[in-house]
């Protein structure tokens, strides 16, 4: 489900569920987040995490994942990759959808393949996605592009992607460890206090309780059950706004 290979200074994670796609379910972000701290403890100094197969990652389960457990394991998992004190380079093959795109959010660095995409399709499925997610977004492209994403549930190029400022290179998984040996060579206290200024933009403030009950209204909607059986049966969801 996870595989974990070392060259000099520099960890590979990929995640290896090819049978779906990659999709997260709370064993996966719980193996993942283990690895990044193992990686880090293990004296690693930049870390690479991608996806085995056609794609990096479908997104959450969905026929697994309705449940508050899953979304705070998705949150402890992200909130590890962007405070561990290393650089981590997400590489994108293929494809990031929904919690993929929040686990490149979470890395510092992201190196997308040039036919690759990512979308974060929430409202197609009658869910939402977490207050540290659209700011972190919004924070990273800009207020317009991000309500495209999120709002129009677009599907975003990987042009696109580039030109926004999410993809700050174009290329390969090869491409992305090449870029984090050279990383990995920089000085670490110095990369340290970066990460930490730079991951200084306001989205770890919580939810307010009008947010919170909103997120979860979502997430335990009869629309978000209408969104899972549209997607199994591949037609249109009629959602109704309950």
């Amino acid at each position: 489900m996870l595989g974990v290979s070392r060259d000099g200074d520099v960890v590979t994670i990929e995640l290896q569920r090819e049978e779906r796609r990659n999709a997260l379910n709370l064993e996966l972000i719980t193996l993942l987040r283990e690895a990044v701290i193992a990686a880090v403890a293990d004296d690693a100094r930049a870390i690479v995490v991608t996806g085995r197969g056609p794609i990096f990652s479908a997104g959450a389960d969905l026929s697994v994942v309705y449940a508050e457990e899953f979304l705070d394991g998705l949150l402890e998992m992200l909130h590890t990759i962007e405070s561990v004190p290393v650089p981590v380079i997400s590489a994108i093959n293929g494809g990031a959808l929904g919690a993929g795109v929040q686990i490149a959010l979470a890395s510092d660095l992201r190196v997308v393949a040039p036919d690759a995409f990512i979308a974060i399709p929430a409202a197609k499925l009658g869910i939402s996605v977490d207050r540290w997610t659209m700011r972190r977004l919004a924070s990273l492209i800009g207020g317009g592009p991000a309500r495209t994403i999120l709002l129009g549930a677009d599907q975003v190029s990987a042009a696109d992607a580039y030109n926004f400022g999410f993809a700050n290179r174009l290329g390969s998984l090869a491409d992305a460890q090449s870029w984090a040996k050279q990383i990995a060579q920089l000085a670490p206290l110095s990369l340290r206090h970066m990460k930490l200024v730079l991951n200084d933009d306001g989205t770890r403030e919580p939810d307010n309780a009008q947010q919170r009950a909103a997120l979860e209204a979502a997430w335990t909607s009869a629309d978000a059950k209408e969104g899972r059986l549209a997607r199994q049966e591949k037609r249109a969801a009629n959602f109704v706004g309950r």
